[in-house]
């Protein structure tokens, strides 16, 4: 069985980290979303994967490559235009021709999660779900004996509790439905849109529940649960160097020429990269990933964030609920405010975060002593003076003194 994993687009409520790279791309536990559907295929035996790749394809191609180092074979299509995800997989057509897997590929899952579908799925079409309390922003399934009548998208009530997981599975005669679906109003054509066709039109859809591991991250501040949630299944290894007078608790993971200088208290879960320098006497709590080439300064604490890869902080530093974008030079007593049940302006809509420090994009340079207010995020390419409160989100490119 092949597998097609749609990694075309953006990602734009993840701004302003994709800004610089697909949402696929984005770091959870210091690896690609895409890489733990990846490994999630290829330990279910699922070999032969398509990948429908986009926005910033070159770096999703330069990561994985022809697929032999996570123990796949891996192809591309391109989406050159974003119109739906039927026709992203419409694009997969060529190379498709027996039954197959669709995935979205910014969803995180694991083996349990494909192996939970591939078991019980039946019929020329399935699809996978999972049941939450809270089902807003989702796409939900209506079932009548045991079939699909009805996928929803994002209803306003809450009409039921099984989420359309975006994991579907499909004969090659899909493409012939898909050929006869509507465009939407908005351009598009969507798979949920020819899955409905394939039920109006007297077919069967049948659907799996799972209750492995499948998480959403829809904003850019949702990834701190999912890292929260997948550092927990870490174990620590230190393959780096630990001084003497350095204090480990419970799992931390330490990379290779990494050094956790003397002094430090790290409190796991925890993950640090390659050719890390931390402390001395910086404090690391749970549910921190630090990406490879970062250096963390003396007595700066970082607690509940993502850093990713090159980035330096300086002494006397104080990050909490936050995301720090790769190659970020930020200077000594930097702090982030932390706020709860945040309402956050993203293009003239209001989105709701339940808690959140700051979110910083690529390539900035921040000054001594800066304070951002909680929710507040920069984008990239920015310069941050020094004594600087960031009151404001900081779009691209700017200079702020």
């Amino acid at each position: 069985m092949k597998a097609v994993i749609l990694a075309a687009g953006e990602g734009l409520r993840c701004r302003p980290l994709t800004l610089t790279r697909s949402k696929v791309m984005l770091p959870v536990a210091n690896k690609p979303i895409l890489e733990y559907i990846i490994r999630a295929l290829a330990e279910n035996d699922i070999k032969e994967i398509v990948l429908v790749v986009g926005y910033n394809k070159e770096r999703v191609m330069d990561y994985f490559g022809d697929g032999i180092d996570f123990g796949v074979s891996i192809s591309y299509v391109e989406q050159g235009a974003q119109l739906g995800t039927a026709h992203a997989v419409r694009q997969a057509q060529p190379k498709i021709d027996e039954k197959f897997l669709v995935l979205n590929g910014d969803n995180m899952i694991d083996k349990d999660t494909i192996s939970d579908f591939l078991a019980s799925a039946s019929g020329e079409s399935a699809l996978l779900t999972v049941i939450r309390e809270q089902t807003t922003g989702y796409g939900v399934v209506l079932q009548d004996k045991g079939r699909i009548s009805r996928i929803i998208e994002k209803p306003r009530e809450k009409i039921s509790h099984l989420v359309n997981t975006g994991i579907y599975m499909f004969s090659p005669s899909v493409f012939d439905e898909i050929d006869k679906t509507p465009v939407s109003e908005t351009g598009e054509c969507a798979i949920t849109d020819t899955i409905q066709r394939i039920i109006d039109s007297g077919g069967v859809v049948s659907h799996v529940t799972t209750h492995a591991t499948w998480i959403d991250a829809v904003h850019s501040w949702d990834l701190l649960k999912a890292n929260a949630v997948l550092l927990g299944k870490y174990e620590g290894t230190q393959a780096g160097t630990i001084e003497n007078g350095a204090v480990i608790v419970g799992d931390v993971a330490v990379g290779e020429n990494s050094i956790i200088r003397s002094g430090s208290y790290i409190v796991g879960p925890v993950v640090i990269g390659r050719n890390c320098d931390i402390g001395p006497s910086a404090v690391i709590l749970p549910s921190t990933a630090i990406g490879d080439n970062c250096r963390i300064g003396s007595f700066t604490e970082l607690e509940n964030s993502i850093v990713m890869y090159d980035v330096r902080i300086g002494a006397g530093s104080y990050v909490s609920n936050s995301i720090i974008g790769a190659h970020n030079i930020i200077g000594s007593h930097f702090s982030t405010e932390v706020g709860k049940d945040l309402k956050i302006e993203m293009k003239g809509i209001l989105h709701h975060a339940d808690t959140l420090g700051t979110v910083i994009g690529d390539s900035n340079t921040v000054g001594l002593r800066v304070l951002v207010l909680a929710g507040k995020m920069i984008a990239t390419g920015c310069s941050v003076g020094s004594g600087v409160i960031v009151s404001r989100d900081i779009p691209r490119d700017s200079t702020v003194l």
